[in-house]
């Protein structure tokens, strides 16, 4: 079993666990993330295959509290206001019986503009965040606060999340990835302790999204251990090398994909012996097109043996 790095973990999210460590090498969960309130992916890929996905992601990028309108470009704008109001999607994905994942493109805690997620686009110094008494810091722990409230109605519905907090950590494109892997692994902790110790988020299940060994967060600290994967389009594999990297630092822990382009080739991953607990499939045009993956292949995967859809998911919570 899967002894979760909460000693309090929720009873859901223990639950979930407990089924993620049953299906270890028995099955796979398909993932979909979506980011509008359409969800143009999900009934795209339902119509496409047949099924709907085991597992959805949802982007927390418009909850960002510092968003400052008028320093954002016509891009920025589009995006955030078709992310608004996407989480009583998640809630009706919850009643389905569905597992919820979230992604926090974080805009900047100070200044910035545009995707002030974007290191390009805020000056602001993460690295500053782990010095006491500093404007960065405060600044970090009152967006914190103002997502806990957010998280803390899930919570009390008694529903749990796959929580993949600094995501892509190993990368420089992000403000809390720019300052090197060791400040975005203080960054993580310093989330886990303030939200298990102190805001008592119990219904959380800690994911950590970084390949490389040395910008490991550690045992003690996530449930899970994932990576992004973006392969050419049409190479459909079962990433068996990308596979075996994680597994180097986290022999312990169960892996992930957590965010994909073209699709793996879950077949593949059965004959390989791989036990990866899930892959979601970015949105857009990862899912809505078939510039990575044809309609046909999708239909495949969706409806392969190995793989676990809405359908398939027993009831967890």
């Amino acid at each position: 079993m899967i002894k979760p790095v909460n000693k309090n973990a929720s009873a859901e999210a223990i639950s979930v666990l407990n089924y993620l460590s049953d299906i270890k090498g028995k099955g796979m969960l398909i993932g979909q993330h979506t980011l509008t309130m359409a969800q143009e992916e999900l009934e795209h890929l339902e119509k496409v295959t047949g099924k709907l996905p085991a597992l959805c992601g949802f982007e927390l990028l418009s909850y960002s509290p510092n968003i400052v309108e008028k320093n954002c470009d016509e891009e920025a704008l589009k995006e955030i206001n078709e992310n608004r109001g996407t989480l009583e999607r998640a809630y009706e994905w919850a009643q389905k019986g569905g597992l919820i994942t979230l992604t926090w493109h974080w805009y900047s805690p100070i200044g910035g503009k545009d995707k002030s997620f974007y290191s390009k686009n805020t000056d602001f110094d993460a690295s500053k965040v782990l010095v006491e008494g500093t404007p960065e810091r405060k600044a970090f722990y009152s967006d914190m606060d103002a997502m806990a409230e957010i998280l803390q109605e899930f919570k009390e519905k008694k529903i749990p999340i796959l929580w993949r907090p600094f995501h892509e950590a190993e990368g420089d494109w992000f403000w809390w990835g720019v300052k090197g892997m060791e400040v975005a692994r203080q960054l993580y902790r310093l989330m886990f302790t303030y939200y298990t110790e102190e805001k008592h988020l119990d219904n959380l299940i800690w994911v950590w999204n970084n390949p490389m060994a040395e910008g490991y967060v550690g045992d003690e600290y996530c449930d899970i251990v994932t990576r992004d994967c973006y392969p050419p389009a049409h190479e459909h594999t079962s990433l068996k090398e990308k596979y075996e990297e994680l597994k180097g630092f986290a022999p312990e822990k169960p892996l992930a994909i957590a965010e994909i382009g073209t699709l793996p080739d879950v077949g593949k991953i059965r004959d390989d012996r791989l036990d990866w607990l899930w892959f979601m499939t970015w949105s857009g045009d990862f899912a809505l097109s078939e510039k990575f993956t044809t309609k046909e292949f999708f239909a495949q995967q969706y409806n392969h043996e190995f793989a676990i859809t809405l359908d398939k998911l027993p009831k967890l919570y």
